[in-house]
């Protein structure tokens, strides 16, 4: 099932929801008409299933960046170079499904508006930890709004991906070390 909704997690990317049809989900999943009606009962609840996985995926990479840091500044500077690294190449091109879901869905679908909220809060509840734990350890200054500026770094990363879907370059390392002033 997870290799399934992988694959129609690539095409709602490439192709947004309503460019997407039932037939491109079925050749994309390697699934029966009826198999997809049957396990999914319509390509809304495919959609849903594939935002879901998506999104599970996303935090898992997420976290795997902050890992990579000693204190909660480098964590973060990790998690804004995993953005840029996503925002970047072919998996830039094909864009974020969390934005697409918020530009395309989100006023009209009230289930879909509210599952992007929800992710959006969770990154940017996130990032707000990773100031507090570098206020803890010293290595953000005590005076940073962690709030606010998570809520900025949000609009960041999800800029960056609309940036990448536009197929812009990107200079990571440059960005990054822009962003990061938003911590001194």
């Amino acid at each position: 099932m997870d290799t399934a909704l992988d694959r129609a997690v690539r095409v709602f990317r490439e192709r947004g929801y309503h460019a997407t049809s039932i037939g491109d989900l079925t050749a994309a999943m390697r699934l029966a008409t009826g198999s997809v009606y049957k396990a999914f009962r319509d390509k809304h609840a495919v959609f849903l299933a594939a935002f879901e996985r998506y999104v599970a995926l996303r935090q898992e990479q997420t976290r795997n960046a902050a890992a990579k840091g000693t204190n909660g500044r480098e964590r973060l500077r990790h998690v804004l170079l995993s953005h840029v690294e996503h925002s970047q190449g072919s998996e830039g091109r094909r864009g974020c499904l969390v934005v697409g879901s918020a530009v395309e869905l989100s006023a009209l679908d009230p289930m879909v508006g509210a599952r992007v909220n929800a992710q959006l809060k969770t990154n940017e509840n996130f990032i707000a930890g990773l100031i507090r734990e570098g206020q803890a350890d010293g290595s953000i200054p005590a005076h940073v709004e962690a709030d606010d500026t998570a809520r900025l770094m949000i609009c960041i990363t999800q800029g960056l991906r609309v940036v990448g879907k536009a197929r812009l370059p990107l200079d990571g390392e440059r960005l990054v070390g822009v962003a990061m002033k938003l911590l001194a």
